[in-house]
């Protein structure tokens, strides 16, 4: 039996919906600040998470954001068939000392603050091939481990240029499967609805590495919108559509010099987004009142976003269709101390609302 169907050169629709069957966010203090903090799963005020080292304490955070998420889809670890998950840390550290130590099969994905775009394509395929009954998607990143990790530690005290964005402290998991959840916890930010609403994945578009000779590491969103351009419009392209398809096309975290050159390369292609267009990385901080430069960046920074508001938006009947788009910036700190350019990459998943009766 074929479980998916090949859409135009890069997209891949699924012949059954893989359910979202849970999600749960955990952020930092600065994140709990923000527009979006009375959504999150769980606000940490220790930056540290109880730990000794800024990686144990992102392992820590990941870990806990996985347990919540099997939790409130009523299952125990040893229910989950495997896992995929990553974070920005070399050899994905918080990853694999985090949610590996849970003993699920696991594997280890890097792509930069692309990962949950990545995760959740990797997932919806291994479900919706009968792979696994229930599978978990999952990734983090900490500002003070990034920071420590591409750029200077926080002792040193490096001022950033106005084109940075601020590396959130966040980690996002969500539990996938064939089947429509059929258990909620208390307080879950993703109550069942009348009639039994669910968030499912529906399609894929795989992005490809699109390198503009960018170099600048400290203007991110600059490196990834010509890869979450090319991305778009192939989604676009492959499926017959237009932006209006969409309730909104919410990329990963572009901020707000990223999303300018977004909208401006795909103006070029006759593609214009901006009636549906959000970015997570503006929808995170407020601009105005927390200094975070451009806006916010990480793998946290999607998946955060995308368990605390855009699923919730899904399941509440506010949104129908959405195309959720992570952005990452392929990069680590060997290719950058050689003067290579910064390539991009933006993996795109439809997150469509289903009624199950």
């Amino acid at each position: 039996m074929n479980l998916r169907k090949q859409q135009g050169t890069s997209s891949i629709a699924l012949e059954k919906p893989v359910y979202i069957q849970s999600a749960a966010s955990i952020a930092g203090k600065k994140e709990g600040e923000g527009p979006l903090g009375n959504c999150f799963d769980m606000i940490c005020e220790d930056p540290l998470f109880g730990t000794d080292t800024w990686e144990t304490a992102e392992s820590t955070m990941q870990k806990e954001a996985a347990l919540l998420a099997i939790g409130k889809a009523g299952l125990k670890p040893e229910e989950i068939r495997m896992v995929f998950a990553g974070d920005l840390l070399a050899q994905s550290i918080a990853s694999s000392f985090g949610i590996a130590e849970m003993g699920i099969p696991f594997y280890g994905l890097y792509g930069a603050c692309s990962t949950m775009g990545e995760s959740l394509s990797l997932g919806a395929m291994a479900a919706a091939a009968d792979y696994g009954d229930h599978i978990l998607c999952a990734t983090s990143s900490h500002f003070a481990s990034a920071e420590k990790e591409f750029r200077y530690p926080l002792g040193y005290g490096c001022q950033r240029p106005l084109s940075s964005t601020w590396t959130v402290t966040g980690s996002g998991a969500c539990v996938l499967g064939t089947q429509p959840p059929s258990f909620r916890s208390e307080g879950d930010s993703m109550p069942l609805r009348k009639g039994r609403c669910c968030a499912a994945i529906t399609e894929i578009t795989t992005g490809r590495l699109v390198d503009f000779g960018l170099k600048d590491s400290l203007n991110m969103g600059g490196c990834m919108a010509p890869a979450a351009c090319d991305t778009i419009y192939q989604h676009l392209f492959d499926f017959g559509r237009t932006p209006s398809d969409y309730d909104a096309i919410v990329t990963g975290d572009l901020g707000s010099i990223g999303q300018k050159i977004l909208l401006d390369l795909l103006s070029e292609k006759n593609v214009d987004i901006r009636q549906v267009h959000q970015d997570c990385g503006m929808l995170i901080f407020d601009s105005q009142a927390q200094d975070t430069h451009s806006g916010g960046s990480g793998c946290g920074c999607a998946a955060v976003v995308l368990c605390a508001h855009l699923l919730p938006n899904i399941l509440s009947g506010k949104w129908k269709r959405i195309l959720f788009v992570p952005t990452g910036a392929m990069l680590s700190k060997v290719s950058f101390n050689e003067g290579t350019p910064v390539a991009g990459i933006a993996h795109a998943v439809v997150i469509e609302q289903k009624q199950v009766s």
